[in-house]
């Protein structure tokens, strides 16, 4: 034995000082995030898992977990706010067989908190992140990450909340003691973040997130926008990613947030469309293009990505960034038609 072990030692000597002077330039890129949200508003979340191709995910967010108005997180069995379709409450049951089933999959599973419009069993976030009940909130937040073995939490407090929180001077110090007690377990802390004023999360939280996911979509809706626009161009995630760039975030922070549903206007059954849907209404040449009808003032049109916008956007965050993020997969249509495809063979496209 000790023959084969002065044999086999030099070997791996020289093999590892091959890879400390190996340039940083020649060592094996890392391998690129694709985060996607899964929604429990639509109701259990374990049977779509069944629906998603695992294998092309590295990182699922569960949306939305909220406190209830007394700080809880866990009310019993149930999720005291995570709010489905039906408005009822959700059983933890569900929210760990989803990690379970994540983890057997090599996929991470972070919670994602708020949302862009709380819920009406959310608590007053403002007041659950002020100096006297931050810890409270923070620690609590934890310890529900360690009940259930999730990977790190999702901050998407977004708009009105998210102003009100930082002009109070809370919402950095509560990211700052996320990120600590985050830190000492190894777990993740990313934030869902706009590229505007009024949805951005402040520059001083910045580098306490892994991930910043820049939610590059929504440019126009029902009632918001320029009407003939579209919602979600390539122009516009490269603006977004500049925004972010210039606000400090790095190469390896920043996801680029891709919409899996579009807006439609006048005849179009005007509202959202998930990207399934549209498929399922209009056919095949749905994948092929990102409007229907004409985009302009006053006419009848549905804005959204298809397969070569996707593609398009998966190498522009392969250039610039760590990723995508997706905002959400249960509107994806598996199959030849498929979105997530589309960006995970881009976006893995040079490791192959």
């Amino acid at each position: 034995m000790k023959a084969l072990v002065d044999l086999i030692a030099p070997i791996l000597l020289a093999v590892s000082a091959t890879l400390i002077a190996m340039p940083a330039t020649a060592r094996p890129a890392p391998k690129p995030v694709m985060i996607g949200y899964l929604p429990a508003f639509k109701g259990p979340m374990l049977p779509y898992l069944d629906t998603i191709d695992l294998s092309k995910v590295t990182h699922i967010n569960l949306s939305f977990v909220n406190p209830d108005p007394q700080g809880q997180i866990v009310n019993g069995d149930l999720m005291a706010c995570m709010d489905t379709h039906d408005h009822s409450p959700l059983p933890v049951a569900d929210v760990q067989a989803v990690i379970d089933r994540a983890h057997k999959a090599g996929v991470k599973v972070l919670a994602s908190l708020g949302g862009g419009t709380l819920p009406k069993c959310s608590g007053d976030w403002p007041a659950l992140l002020s100096a006297d009940n931050r810890a409270h909130t923070v620690n609590t937040l934890i310890r529900f990450l360690d009940d259930t073995g999730l990977d790190g939490l999702d901050v998407d407090l977004e708009w009105a909340v998210l102003t009100e929180i930082d002009r109070s001077g809370e919402y950095t110090p509560f990211i700052q003691a996320l990120s600590a007690a985050l830190k000492k377990r190894g777990k993740l802390l990313t934030c869902a973040t706009a590229a505007n004023e009024g949805g951005m999360v402040p520059v001083s939280s910045v580098p306490y997130f892994d991930y910043v996911n820049i939610m590059s979509y929504d440019a126009i809706g029902p009632d918001w926008g320029t009407p003939g626009d579209e919602h979600a161009t390539l122009e516009m995630a490269r603006h977004d990613i500049a925004v972010w760039q210039a606000r400090g975030t790095k190469k390896s922070q920043i996801v680029l947030g891709i919409p899996f549903y579009g807006h439609a206007f006048g005849s179009y059954q005007a509202g959202f469309h998930d990207y399934k849907s549209l498929l399922a209404q209009y056919g095949e040449a749905v994948a092929e293009n990102d409007i229907l009808g004409k985009a302009c003032a006053g006419c009848d049109y549905v804005t959204y990505n298809g397969r070569p916008t996707i593609r398009a956007k998966a190498e522009l965050a392969q250039e610039l960034g760590a990723g995508l993020m997706i905002w959400e997969l249960t509107a994806d249509q598996p199959g030849p038609d498929s979105l997530l495809d589309a960006a995970y063979e881009t976006l893995n496209w040079s490791r192959k």
